[in-house]
């Protein structure tokens, strides 16, 4: 019994969440507005109500759409995507394949343009071929990888920098060492000769 009543809390609480407007958006029967409320792909919220059939995510700041946020989504009728900063790297490849599969006569790819890279910009998401997704994530790839053999190159000349100071500091510090054990040298020789010659008088007038 217990066990039932608790299965059923789990179900209401569920259902509860998944009907819940979203953080930072507000609702009306099913439409959900998140427009112009400078979210990000980080802080979009993560979940929708599953009723949603009026989705608006225009003028925001996103650049992509995270993976399978809209795939639970069945009674959608309208996205607005429009006014977003879509970067078109690898990461725009869900958002590409969603609105492949839309009918045309929703018309959710409306204003979806491409932002970066400097070669696709303003070119409409939903036209953008595989390979050009894939050249500008081989392309990005490519940045990173320069910049990590930028980084690699400055990292082993400040090793060889302190290599090179090092060893001119050893060599500074064994000349010194020897300047200092040569001038000991020097002085005890000095000193050993006037203990001599401070005792050849005395010897010469006993005589």
């Amino acid at each position: 019994m217990k066990g039932l009543l608790l299965l059923c809390l789990l179900f209401f609480c569920g259902g509860q969440r998944s009907s819940a407007c979203p953080h930072g958006c507000s609702c009306s029967g099913s439409q959900v507005d998140c427009s112009g409320r400078s979210f990000t792909s980080s802080s979009l919220p993560t979940g929708f109500p599953a009723g949603t059939t009026d989705l608006r995510l225009h003028n925001n700041l996103l650049t992509l759409l995270p993976n399978g946020l809209l795939d639970d989504l069945t009674s959608l009728q309208s996205v607005s995507l429009h006014g977003n900063p879509w970067v078109c790297d690898c990461g725009v490849l869900y958002l590409r394949a969603w609105l492949l599969r839309q009918p045309a006569s929703q018309a959710s790819h409306l204003g979806v343009n491409c932002t970066s890279p400097p070669n696709l910009r303003g070119r409409l998401v939903v036209y953008l071929s595989e390979e050009e997704v894939l050249d500008s994530c081989y392309y990005w790839y490519c940045d990173l990888a320069l910049a990590s053999q930028v980084c690699m190159f400055i990292f082993v000349l400040v090793q060889a920098a302190l290599l090179v100071a090092i060893v001119m500091f050893m060599r500074k510090f064994e000349r010194m060492s020897k300047e200092a054990r040569r001038t000991s040298e020097e002085s005890f020789t000095a000193g050993e000769d006037q203990r001599d010659n401070k005792y050849m008088p005395i010897k010469e007038s006993s005589i």
